[in-house]
C-alpha cells in the first residue's frame, strides 16, 4: 500500500486495488513479453513465455469489497490461484487480506486471454501453458 493510494476515507480507493491485483499477478506470473527490462524472475513464467506476437489480455474484473483495506505503511496482504483453465482462456482469484488483523478485505478474479496481436483473435492455451497453471489451481 502507498500513501497516495488512500481516497478521502482513509481507506485504499478502488481503483487502487484494481492495481494491487495487477501487480500480484505480475509479481507470481511475470510480466508481458516485451514489457520493461529484465528483473526478478517470477515464480511461475506464464505471461513471459508466450510467443512474439500474442498479448495476454484481461477480459473481465470482479472485485467485491468485504470489508475497507485502510492504508498502514506495510504491505497488503494478497493471495492468488488459478481458477478455471478452459481452452483459451483462464481465471485468477485473489484475496486481500489486511496485513494486521488478517481479515479479508477484497475478493477479486480476472478473467485473462492470450490474443494474436496481428489478427486480434483469441489463441488456444497451449498444453504446457496449461501445464505451468496446474499445480496453482485450487
Amino acid at each position: 500500500m502507498r500513501w497516495g493510494d488512500m481516497d478521502a476515507y482513509g481507506h485504499i480507493n478502488n481503483v487502487q486495488i484494481v492495481r494491487m491485483l495487477e501487480e500480484a499477478r505480475i509479481a507470481a506470473f511475470g510480466p508481458p513479453r516485451g514489457a520493461g527490462l529484465p528483473g526478478v524472475e517470477a515464480p511461475v513464467s506464464v505471461f513471459d513465455s508466450v510467443e512474439d506476437g500474442v498479448m495476454t489480455l484481461v477480459v473481465e474484473h470482479k472485485v467485491r469489497y468485504v470489508r475497507t483495506l485502510e492504508y498502514r505503511n506495510i504491505p497488503a496482504v494478497v493471495e492468488i490461484w488459478v481458477g478455471a483453465v478452459k481452452g483459451a482462456s483462464f481465471d485468477l482469484h485473489y484475496v486481500i487480506k489486511d496485513p494486521v488483523t488478517g481479515q479479508d478485505c477484497v475478493n477479486a478474479s480476472t478473467h485473462l486471454a492470450f490474443v494474436d496481436e496481428s489478427t486480434g483473435r483469441v489463441r488456444r492455451l497451449t498444453p504446457e501453458q496449461k501445464q505451468q497453471l496446474e499445480p496453482y489451481r485450487a
